[in-house]
């Protein structure tokens, strides 16, 4: 005879399907201004070598090319210039971003070195501002320059970077607001080879 139990409805599973949420890799991806410096992995540095690399500001931050912004600028550039074993020969201020021309040792060096003057930026431009909060809009961007031709396009592209974006100015005219920060180069690329009417096979540091 049925018991009262075995009477009672069996309770089923109730299976819930779930859509939409937070995926992994979901969603549109940002591209132009938004899109940043991709994460991908860093090239590896097996020796020192010379880089150019690009540091990029926040929307909220000032001109970078007054007067005042530069001082800032000037100063955590002098300041970090030759910190963690990487060395900064060279830099470009323009009005949201700024061009640096270095040797590293390795990626390491080089990401701890980025680091630390993007903290001394960071500080001086909210002191400036009056305000706290990010200043580098995004991480660094870096690309590693081996022929004398790669280092002579990126000199030269620093120097006329200016003039290209915003024109008006006699072909003699020299930026100002580019600069060499006083530490000596020590890769042949950056001393002489760059100079130098060689061809351009790659030449050891």
């Amino acid at each position: 005879m049925p018991t009262a139990n075995s009477r009672r409805a069996k309770q089923l599973p109730l299976a819930i399907r779930t859509w939409g949420g937070a995926r992994r890799n979901a969603g549109r991806k940002p591209n132009g201004d938004k899109a940043g410096v991709a994460h991908l992995p860093r090239t590896e540095l097996r020796r020192r070598l010379p880089l150019h690399v690009t540091l990029r500001m926040a929307p909220r931050v000032y001109n970078l090319r007054s007067r005042r912004s530069f001082r800032v600028i000037d100063r955590a550039m002098r300041r970090g210039a030759n910190r963690f074993d990487v060395a900064v020969i060279r830099f470009s201020v323009q009005g949201n971003h700024i061009h640096l021309l270095v040797e590293a040792a390795d990626r390491e060096s080089l990401a701890r070195a980025m680091k630390g003057l993007s903290v001394r930026i960071a500080r001086g431009m909210n002191r400036l501002m009056g305000t706290s909060g990010r200043v580098i809009g995004d991480r660094y961007h870096s690309r590693v320059l081996l022929t004398p031709s790669e280092v002579r396009n990126v000199v030269h592209y620093l120097s006329n970077n200016h003039r290209r974006h915003v024109g008006g100015f006699p072909e003699e005219w020299i930026d100002p607001l580019t600069v060499e920060s006083g530490v000596a180069a020590r890769t042949w690329l950056l001393r002489v080879g760059w100079r130098s009417r060689a061809t351009d096979k790659r030449q050891n540091c």
